[in-house]
């Protein structure tokens, strides 16, 4: 990797593939570990629940890069993009919905950095979910801010009307 200057797509793009989540955020590299069964799990429910929800000219699609900017490369483990959108390994700009399902190694960054970064990109909807709680908060922008629109935790279930109508119940994620 280069030194003494903010990393890049290419830079990113570059690196041999170790297993690992590489991602950048205004020119910082961020390597997270592979996530644990619970969150695989977790991941595979959203993607589930959503894909049985979407209409046709939308693509549910688990950790794809998205760029955001030549010098951020975020992975959120669940994208909701229309599907022209999704072409060859990546999406270039933001997806219309977000998920970051979270670990104790990577909360901090999901619920303060990429939720800047994110918000400051015009992704219409960001939603964090927690296996452990299990708990789920959306975000919806709103004049250029999130805004929440959700926070249920245990067998409360949300039914979602944008980005499509879904129903979620966070209990159920980890079943």
């Amino acid at each position: 990797m280069p030194l003494g200057r903010a990393l890049t797509v290419d830079d990113l793009e570059a690196l041999p593939d170790d297993g690992l989540r590489h991602e950048l955020i205004d020119g910082v590299h961020v390597v997270s570990a592979a996530p644990i069964p619970l969150h695989q799990r977790v991941n595979f429910k959203l993607c589930r629940a959503l894909d049985d929800a979407a209409p046709e000219h939308l693509w549910v699609v688990p950790p794809i890069d998205v760029v955001l900017a030549r010098d951020t490369v975020l992975e959120p483990d669940v994208v909701v993009a229309p599907r022209d959108q999704l072409t060859g390994k990546r999406l270039d700009g933001p997806p219309l919905l977000a998920i970051e399902v979270l670990s104790p190694s990577t909360a901090l960054i999901d619920l303060n950095t990429k939720y800047a970064r994110l918000e400051r990109a015009a992704a219409p909807h960001y939603w964090v979910v927690d296996p452990v709680a299990p708990r789920l908060i959306a975000w919806e922008l709103r004049d250029g801010a999130y805004v929440q629109v959700a926070d249920v935790s245990g067998e409360e279930t949300w039914t979602a009307q944008r980005p499509f109508p879904v129903a979620i119940c966070p209990a159920r994620l980890v079943e």
